[in-house]
């Protein structure tokens, strides 16, 4: 209802006015009732009696003959304060006598003549001919004859003016309680809207800021039940202030978790779309964070491993139980990257009957994967070693005694021409084998400590290593370095150094193509002070793009699937790290140098700090103990 207000206080002052008017209403209206009853019960005696003793006063004036009389006693009865009219007739309801102040009354009504029948010999009779007109009348007799009768009319306005006096006092009184009684609404609804308003207030601050608790708690004025009501709300929002602390500290605690955990975790609704993922599972995928939530698995993974995740997910919410230990395996990125998952999902519910998502934890086995790998290539290339360590050991004692053989065949035989050049070719390839062996026997024998090592020696004996790969792929071997140049280092691992540089510029080399070996004296080019060698392998081979190069350290990475194990440049890197020495690389693709004209290519420069024996050995006493 649009009129009817909207506050506590107006609603309860315009019900009481309602409700009190109706009363008051109801109670006039009985009392007007009551009084016109009363009125007409009154009117009735007062003409009854009237008519009856203006009746007695005629008959003793017809029985004494003195008929004129009755002019007095009929103006005497018109002044009586309920009287408005009083006559006398004869029998026939000729009128003898008349008082009232409406002379044209002289003769009867056809009304009141038609009451004379009905008038009772002896009795007063009450007529009343309309709501507003009451008239008794009486006979009256001289002796036994019937002489005429007493007319008495009730004076109307007497009654009216009564119940008028009720009602003006009712209405008085009524106006009177009105006012009272708004009074005292206004006063009672002061103490309940004002406590009320006060708790209408919080519940919109509250509803508007639940985090605020600046209007809290609110203050209670009142000692009854909203006083009551309100320190009862004010402990509902201390509660739930402290709940929702709970809360937030949980869910603070939960992202934290989430966000650092150093595994992949996703949830999943039942159309297997991303509700939520952490950073370590978008790394995994290789797509920005925001760009998986709503997204299908086939959306970000490839399409095989995606469907089996995805499999795996629906059975989870249909089956209600957790899966485990799912390993998935697939290529991404550029260059091609093999990665290895461990995929467990499990069912979150929010009731005892529901399950709503699936989460799914994923480990990242791929660096595992790559170090079993490399450790079984490991245990294969050091049980290599081993066998070639051992056949060189077995080689060296017949390689002896051909040698000598040689020799005295040579020096002590007489032998011709043709035979001596025979014997001469059969010394060389005998010194060669022996150099082989020796080599070999140097790459597997590692010294555990510095000692001062050529150069020349070190990159002679890589090269010739290689020499039968470098003769196959017919590629031009050029040498630049001092054959005395030294440096203070640990030999072995240096020449493992060179050795990965060099074989892995063949394997990026094609047929034809040229290596570049040089080495010399230099300075560090971030401490121009500090001295020491400087050596770099170059190729013109394939090159290397931006994304191999940075990553091109890193463990187990490599570009060689089928032959590779990722550990060459990163053993390289720790043993040059280790002689506090620096790298650098420049490599160029085919792409890149496609308008320049020039040839691709990859150039390794390494830098190893010198000094003297006695300062190279403190340098590297540390390194070398662990």
């Amino acid at each position: 209802m649009r009129w009817w207000p909207r506050t506590i206080r107006w609603q309860m002052l315009a019900g009481l006015f309602l409700l009190e008017s109706l009363s008051l209403g109801l109670f006039a209206a009985l009392l007007v009732r009551q009084q016109e009853r009363r009125v007409y019960q009154r009117a009735q005696e007062s003409l009854e009696y009237d008519s009856t003793f203006l009746a007695i006063q005629a008959s003793e004036a017809f029985n004494q003959h003195r008929p004129g009389a009755l002019a007095s006693f009929v103006r005497m009865m018109v002044d009586a304060p309920t009287v408005e009219t009083a006559k006398i007739t004869d029998a026939d309801g000729n009128v003898l006598f008349l008082g009232s102040e409406y002379p044209d009354r002289d003769t009867l009504e056809p009304a009141e003549r038609a009451q004379i029948p009905l008038v009772q010999r002896g009795r007063p009779t009450v007529f009343k001919f309309d709501s507003n007109r009451w008239e008794g009348v009486h006979s009256f007799y001289a002796g036994k004859q019937l002489r005429g009768y007493t007319w008495v009319e009730f004076d109307r306005n007497r009654a009216r003016r009564q119940i008028e006096s009720v009602l003006i006092d009712t209405a008085v009184f009524g106006i009177i309680w009105l006012v009272a009684s708004a009074v005292l609404v206004l006063l009672m609804a002061r103490s309940i809207a004002r406590p009320l308003a006060i708790l209408h207030g919080g519940t919109r601050a509250l509803m508007n800021s639940p985090e605020s608790g600046g209007n809290f708690p609110l203050p209670v004025h009142v000692g009854n039940e909203i006083g009551d009501l309100i320190e009862a709300f004010n402990r509902m929002v201390a509660s739930i202030a402290e709940q929702r602390a709970g809360l937030n500290d949980t869910l603070s605690l939960l992202d934290s978790m989430l966000a650092n955990a150093p595994i992949g975790l996703a949830f999943f609704d039942r159309r297997c779309r991303f509700v939520r993922v952490n950073q370590v599972f978008a790394g995994m995928t290789g797509v920005p964070l925001s760009r998986h939530l709503g997204r299908t698995l086939p959306e970000l993974l490839p399409l095989p491993e995606a469907k089996a995740l995805e499999d795996t997910v629906l059975r989870v919410f249909a089956q209600e139980e957790p899966e485990r230990n799912l390993e998935l395996s697939g290529h991404t990125g550029k260059p091609v990257r093999t990665w290895t998952w461990l995929v467990s999902a499990y069912p979150v519910r929010t009731t005892s009957h529901q399950v709503r998502w699936v989460g799914v934890i994923v480990l990242d086995a791929s660096d595992r994967k790559r170090s079993e790998e490399a450790l079984r290539k490991s245990e294969k290339l050091a049980a290599t070693g081993r066998l070639a360590a051992s056949i060189a050991h077995e080689i060296n004692n017949p390689l002896e005694a051909i040698t000598n053989l040689l020799f005295l065949l040579r020096n002590y035989c007489e032998l011709q021409d043709p035979a001596l050049n025979y014997v001469t070719m059969a010394e060389h390839e005998a010194r060669r084998i022996s150099e082989i062996t020796q080599q070999t026997l140097r790459f597997y024998r590692q010294s555990t400590l510095p000692t001062r090592a050529k150069m020349a020696d070190l990159l002679d004996s890589v090269l010739s290593l290689y020499h039968g790969r470098l003769n196959s792929q017919n590629l031009q071997v050029e040498r630049r370095y001092d054959p005395e140049m030294d440096l203070f280092c640990f030999a072995g691992e240096l020449r493992q150094v060179i050795a990965n540089l060099v074989g892995n510029a063949i394997d990026a080399s094609n047929s034809g193509g040229r290596l570049l070996v040089r080495a010399r004296r230099s300075r560090n080019w971030k401490n121009p002070e500090q001295t020491g060698v400087r050596f770099a392998v170059a190729d013109t081979g394939t090159g290397m793009d931006a994304e191999v190069r940075e990553r091109a350290f890193e463990p187990f990475f490599t570009t060689k699937e089928a032959t590779g194990t990722g550990l060459g440049l990163w053993v390289s890197h720790e043993i040059i790290m280790k002689h506090h020495g620096i790298v650098h690389v420049r490599s160029h693709t085919a792409k890149d140098m496609a308008f320049s004209g020039k040839t691709s290519g990859t150039v390794f420069q390494v830098f190893i700090p010198d000094g003297s024996p006695q300062a190279a050995e403190n340098r590297l006493a540390t390194v070398a103990q662990v």
